[in-house]
Formats: C-alpha cells, sequence, structure tokens
C-alpha cells in the first residue's frame, strides 16, 4: 500500500505558471520564439542540440519532487532519450532527427459526436487555461521510467469546450504526417499515420494532460512538439505526440500498436505489474539514469486516482 499525503492531481499554487502569459496570443508567439527565459530566476544555461543557445531551465525545479517523492530526471534525460518513431526508432533518434519539424502555426482538428467541431489555432485551445507544472513518473513498455514535470492543461478543459454529444464514448487522436519533416515515415516501420485513443472518462479524469511543455519550457521537438498527450497511469506509447486531430466517436478506436501487434498491444496499456509483456516482466522497471531495478507500481503509483474506472474489468484481457 502506498501512502500519500496528497494526490497526484492536486497542484500547488505555487507551481503554476501565470495564465496571463498565455492569454495574450501576441506574447504567446513572442514567448514561443523566444523559449522560456522571461519565466526564469536564476536559470540554468542551456545549449540546443545544433549547439546553439538554447532555452534555459526555471530555478522552480530545484529541488522538485514528484507527486511520490522522486527526484527529477534531468532535461537533457527528457529530451535526448524518447521514443517517437516519425524521426527513428533509437532512442536518440528524435533529438538528432527532429530539427527540421516546424510546430508553429499549429492547428487541430475536431471531428465527430461534438457540437463544436473544426479547426483550432493552438492558441485557441491554450488561451482559456491556466497552464501548469505538473510534475509524472513516466512508465515505458520496455521497462524503463523517468521522473519529468510537464507544462500544460487538462484534457478535460479541451472536452468540454468542444461540448461532445451523448454519442461519444471515446477520443481518437492522431499525429500529423510530414514526411519531409519527419525522416522515420519515409519509411514503413509504422503505418501512419500514428493513433492513438482513450475512452472518454480516461478523458476526462485530471490526471490526463495536453502538453504543451517540459521543465517550463516549450516542448522540444522530440518530446511532441506543440502538443502532446500524458496519461501517467498508462504506458508511454499512449502519448500520442505532435497532435493535429481529435475525434469524438462512438466506437472502440484501434490504436497503431494494437493494427501493428495486437498481440503484445492492447487499447488500455494501464500498467500493471501482473501482466507481462510477451518478451519481458513487467514486474520491475529501472529508472533512467539508476542501475538498480525497482517495483513496477500498479497504475504506475496513481491507483488512488483511476483504479475506480476500471471497476469489475478484468484487467488481465483488457491491457
Amino acid at each position: 500500500m502506498i501512502i500519500r499525503s496528497k494526490k497526484a492531481s492536486d497542484v500547488p499554487s505555487s507551481e503554476i505558471t501565470s495564465e496571463d502569459v498565455y492569454v495574450n496570443r501576441r506574447k504567446f508567439i513572442r514567448n514561443a520564439a523566444a523559449g522560456a527565459a522571461a519565466l526564469a530566476f536564476a536559470p540554468q544555461a542551456l545549449k540546443a542540440f545544433d549547439g546553439t543557445p538554447g532555452q534555459v531551465v526555471p530555478a522552480r525545479f530545484k529541488g522538485m519532487k514528484s507527486e511520490l517523492g522522486e527526484d527529477l530526471n534531468s532535461y537533457e534525460d527528457v529530451t535526448t532519450y524518447n521514443n517517437f518513431y516519425e524521426f527513428g526508432t533509437g532512442k536518440d533518434d528524435p533529438a538528432k532527427n527532429s530539427a527540421p519539424f516546424r510546430p508553429r502555426p499549429w492547428t487541430v482538428t475536431i471531428e465527430g459526436h461534438v457540437n463544436k467541431p473544426g479547426e483550432y489555432q493552438l492558441e485557441d485551445f491554450l488561451a482559456p487555461h491556466t497552464i501548469e507544472d505538473r510534475v509524472y513518473r513516466m512508465r515505458c513498455v520496455e521497462a524503463w521510467s523517468m521522473v519529468v514535470p510537464w507544462r500544460g492543461f487538462p484534457l478535460a478543459d479541451l472536452v468540454r469546450r468542444v461540448e461532445p454529444t451523448g454519442s461519444a464514448k471515446y477520443l481518437e487522436m492522431t499525429t500529423i504526417v510530414r514526411p519531409a519533416e519527419m525522416v522515420g515515415q519515409r519509411g514503413r516501420v509504422l503505418d501512419w499515420p500514428y493513433i492513438e485513443g482513450l475512452r472518454l472518462d480516461e478523458a476526462m479524469n485530471p490526471l490526463a494532460l495536453l502538453a504543451t511543455g517540459v521543465y517550463g519550457m516549450d516542448l522540444p521537438n522530440q518530446n511532441g512538439a506543440p502538443l502532446r498527450l500524458i496519461t501517467p497511469w498508462k504506458y508511454g506509447f499512449k502519448g500520442v505526440k505532435s497532435i493535429v486531430k481529435i475525434r469524438f466517436v462512438e466506437e472502440m478506436p484501434l490504436n497503431t500498436w494494437q493494427v501493428q501487434n495486437s498481440r503484445e498491444y492492447g487499447f488500455f496499456a494501464n500498467v500493471n505489474p501482473e501482466v507481462d509483456h510477451p518478451r519481458w516482466t513487467q514486474a520491475r522497471e529501472r529508472r533512467l539514469g539508476e542501475f538498480r531495478r525497482r517495483e513496477t507500481l500498479m497504475f504506475n503509483g496513481y491507483t488512488d486516482e483511476v483504479q475506480s474506472m476500471y471497476a469489475g474489468m478484468d484487467l488481465r484481457r483488457w491491457i
């Protein structure tokens, strides 16, 4: 049993980025170009991956812990060890190959069973929301994990804004296809575009986040710029990146890895240490940067927040 003093979805006011930075469209565009240096106090300087001056890590992250009391992985860990097959299958490929990608301007199409379908600019989504820093521990299906401070807004806010009808039961989310900028899409390692889905109640859970940044700064290309999904109780492949379309549908959508390999990947992807991957155990994991493995926690440690959504389900079958 895990005992903690607060829920993972509880965000202290001291860790919330000022909303007015995002309400003003011109200010948002200027910050997107210049990075988040204005937010930092006594910042730690970074270099971009091409060696030029990059963004800065705001000092508020020094000593910050996860909701389970864990140290953060470094900015370097978070931005150089990634799964993003659109830029290559190696963990360091996205950082090496994503520089040509242009994440702005950005439009997200909303379709399906909603009262307010249409094409929305990224700024349209950001402006009404309080942009929050949330520290989540992320678990990859390959038995490694890291602790990441994401910046974003609740997916539930977007859902409420577009007003799903009674027929909407699931969300189907799609990554952009730009093979000229995404070298991995020039091959057939996966069927493009990358597609993922959530049940509507999962999308409304307070933990579900649409991330726009990491370590207080705009998302780097290799991390899914400019908009990606974070569901920390699920394995990392659910975190669809560079989202360009969201459809509200009645039937459970097929996600990319179900189509690619249904024997190994299911729709829900909930972290369950009692169900092994066909090729390795899921009972233990290695934190990136650590040598010793640790026990995998049910729902990745977020049992209190999410278990009610799966009451009565056979979680060995619905993987």
